[in-house]
């Protein structure tokens, strides 16, 4: 998968970080291992995505993956062998898993996942439901697979794939486990787009530069509050939206769009 980063951030280990203009490129490094996640893995996720909170010029984010897939899920032949340990080993590999997800949502930059081959298991399948858009190659597949090896889902996953796909839906998908078509995952709500699979990845950086163009501000505070919403009244949710709108009001970006409208022009935001 070609790759046009314009400016390294993190540029080895088993995940990297490149900024393409204004969209944070970043992508498991795991190849041989079908980006399986471990705890190494893991904390450099991260660390990346804080990476991508702290550098203001971060307007949009590119997940992916290297190799044939996009993950796999939890690294099994690592977990196999912890042994006793094992327990030990899941909770900070858990924590971390969901400090990631939780960083990716609360991220004020939209994320978009480019998923090829398998988004399988609470790292494949969880981060594709913590991103905020989903573009899938026609040949992807996505499994939970949590319960077929005597696990539960994590990464936030109990919460997020019930509100993507409806609970009953949601249900099948972890108790029974299918492996779902790219076709499929878009019918039921799971995925954003479906493009072929030599599209992919232009597909996808179109997008992420599309948002990356946005106004930056309007958009993060839209997608907290769609996450937000989630767990919260819709008596919270209207009064959190009322300020949201009032704060959004005072920004340059703001000004840019009422202007552009006034003019009949496209806005050209700044994400100030």
């Amino acid at each position: 998968m070609s790759v046009t980063a314009t400016e390294p951030l993190i540029a080895s280990g088993p995940v990297l970080l490149a900024l393409d203009g204004a969209v944070a490129r970043l992508r498991l490094n795991r190849p041989e291992a079908s980006n399986g996640l471990d705890v190494p893995l893991l904390r450099a996720l991260h660390d990346a995505v804080l990476r991508c909170h702290s550098d203001p010029r971060v307007r949009a984010v590119l997940l992916s993956g290297e190799g044939k897939h996009f993950c796999a899920g939890g690294d099994v032949r690592t977990f196999a062998s912890k042994g006793e340990r094992l327990p030990e080993y899941l909770r900070e590999a858990t924590a971390w898993l969901q400090s990631s997800a939780a960083a990716l949502m609360r991220l004020e930059a939209p994320v978009v996942a480019m998923v090829h081959g398998y988004a399988a298991g609470g790292g494949g399948f969880g981060l594709v439901c913590a991103s905020d858009m989903v573009i899938a190659a026609e040949s992807a597949r996505f499994l939970l697979g949590a319960t077929r090896v005597a696990m539960a889902p994590d990464a936030g996953v109990s919460v997020t794939l019930s509100r993507l796909v409806g609970h009953r839906r949601a249900m099948e998908i972890a108790l029974t486990n299918p492996t779902l078509t790219a076709a499929q995952a878009l019918d039921i709500g799971l995925i954003t787009r479906v493009v072929a699979d030599d599209a992919l990845e232009d597909e996808s950086l179109a997008l992420a530069r599309e948002l990356a163009a946005g106004a930056t501000r309007a958009l993060g505070a839209t997608k907290r509050l769609l996450w937000d919403g989630l767990g919260s009244s819709v008596e919270a949710q209207l009064a959190d939206e009322a300020r949201t709108v009032s704060e959004l009001s005072g920004t340059e970006d703001a000004r840019e769009g009422l202007a552009a409208v006034m003019e009949r022009r496209p806005p050209v935001f700044r994400g100030r």
